[in-house]
């Protein structure tokens, strides 16, 4: 199977849904809700998958080591809304600082160990930018590890998955700070490049700070509390 085919025809199922015999294959949003993370039929090398992402640019995945496709529900609006946040306090310290480069959600890394994977968002400091070409950055996935990075849980997401990801994939392969802020519980994991970690419980007044990796950067939680339903409504 060609791999510039749609995305609707190379996709598989992970679990049965019940009592849906000879059920044909379901449209990407509906398959995502009832489903969550799917997988490609076929493995692809890096230039393969580089050529498929640019075809289905409307949609989010990221690439295992071994060439396995992962392909993940488009976030909601809340978690959209969170997400944009925090990379709009990582924006305006960057502006001010003018240290390193932000990188959004849809930008994908070409890491160490082989996988193209992409968080929530991104800061890659002057020095190691300076490794990567601007040819480079325009026309290919990153090809240096970020120092620093965010995962935001949205529904969907498995703490613990994100957890593993956190530790096994991003800090082993170089990055030297990462949070993972879970907003349903009010937790942020973060994790240092020297093995230490920390978790912070509760929004509201707590401030995380860029700490030496990106000194002055500061994101109060606060802005990230989800909105409570008003009463009467």
């Amino acid at each position: 199977m060609a791999i510039a085919e749609t995305a609707t025809a190379i996709v598989k199922k992970k679990a049965e849904i019940k009592n849906t015999p000879r059920r044909k294959l379901l449209p990407l949003e509906r398959m995502f809700r009832e489903i969550g993370t799917v997988q490609a039929t076929h493995k692809m090398s890096k230039k393969q998958f580089l050529k498929f992402s640019q075809k289905h640019g409307d949609l989010q995945m990221e690439r295992e080591s071994d060439g396995t496709v992962i392909i993940m529900p488009l976030v909601l609006g809340g978690s959209g809304k969170r997400e944009a946040k925090i990379i709009a306090y990582l924006g305006m310290w960057q502006m001010q600082s003018e240290m390193g480069e932000v990188y959004g959600s849809t930008t994908g890394f070409d890491l160490p160990d082989g996988s193209t994977r992409a968080p929530d968002a991104a800061w890659i400091s002057d020095e190691r930018l300076a490794d990567m070409s601007p040819e480079e950055e325009e026309n290919n996935f990153i090809p240096v590890v970020p120092d620093f990075v965010v995962e935001l849980r949205s529904s969907s997401d498995r703490l613990a998955k994100m957890k593993n990801k956190m530790k096994d994939i991003w800090m082993k392969n170089g990055v030297r700070l990462g949070w993972l802020i879970d907003p349903y519980k009010e937790k942020v994991y973060i994790y240092r490049e020297d093995g230490s970690s920390d978790i912070v419980e509760g929004f509201s007044g707590n401030i995380l700070s860029g700490e030496d990796i990106m000194p002055g950067f500061e994101l109060p939680l606060e802005k990230l509390k989800l909105k409570k339903k008003k009463k009467g409504k």
